[in-house]
């Protein structure tokens, strides 16, 4: 069974930010978390800068031709 990460995440965010755990809601909230990095994580890598939609570049060429 892993470890819980959300008590290191409380105390991480208590001595980086200074900032106490308010409430049990604000500590559910902070459940969503390991969801959430372990789907990003599965996407490491796979996504570069250059995968742009090629209608970014034709949006900035368009104002590029028409600024004065």
């Amino acid at each position: 069974m892993k470890p819980d990460p959300i008590p290191p995440t409380i105390e991480g965010i208590d001595r980086w930010a200074g900032i106490a755990c308010p409430n049990d809601a604000a500590r559910h909230g902070l459940s969503d978390l390991p969801p959430l990095i372990a789907e990003l994580d599965v996407l490491r890598g796979s996504l570069v800068f250059e995968d742009e939609p090629s209608s970014f570049e034709a949006a900035l060429q368009a104002e590029k031709e028409t600024a004065p």
